[in-house]
């Protein structure tokens, strides 16, 4: 449901068609949203069958047709609804790396050792990515990164703590 809050507070922003919405989410949301276009898309049709956003076709001139979006009265309730929802709810984060995890005595300590740099150099990389990314997306994704940016300095600890464990 959470992609489904995301896409009607879109629309409820502005009237888009399928590339425009698929571009905004590239562009600022994809740190934090796994929503490949096919799926968009095949969601906006569900949302228009379910009566909560309406498609209007439009063309101009010798242009191809556009696929044109809007939120509709019922689609409003039904995202207010999502976002009372998703804000008053917590769900832990599944950390499927923690699987490995269990299994490092496997290893021989120096290869292990040298998989968690590896792993500590990519969450600094990450880190950088989002301080850019922030500074070039608007206020109302501070908090947003913010939680991300405290989760990595987190999961940056726990690996610090590995290694230093080996020590």
């Amino acid at each position: 449901m959470d992609r489904h809050l995301l896409l009607l507070g879109l629309l409820r922003h502005q009237e888009m068609h399928g590339y425009q919405i698929n571009e905004f989410i590239d562009q600022q949301m994809d740190f934090c949203v796994d929503l490949k276009r096919s799926t968009a898309y095949y969601i906006l049709d569900k949302l228009c069958r379910d009566g909560y956003v309406r498609l209007e076709i439009e063309r101009a001139g010798n242009r191809p047709e556009r696929r044109v979006y809007h939120i509709t009265p019922a689609g409003e309730a039904h995202f207010q609804a999502l976002l009372r929802e998703n804000l008053a709810t917590y769900r832990p984060p599944v950390y499927v790396e923690d699987v490995g995890t269990i299994f490092q005595s496997q290893l021989p300590p120096d290869e292990l050792a040298e998989l968690l740099r590896s792993r500590r150099d990519q969450i600094i990389a990450h880190q950088a990515q989002l301080e850019l990314l922030r500074s070039k997306l608007p206020p109302n994704h501070d908090a947003v990164i913010e939680h991300h940016l405290l989760h990595i300095a987190v999961e940056l600890t726990w690996v610090d703590r590995l290694l230093a464990a080996m020590v």
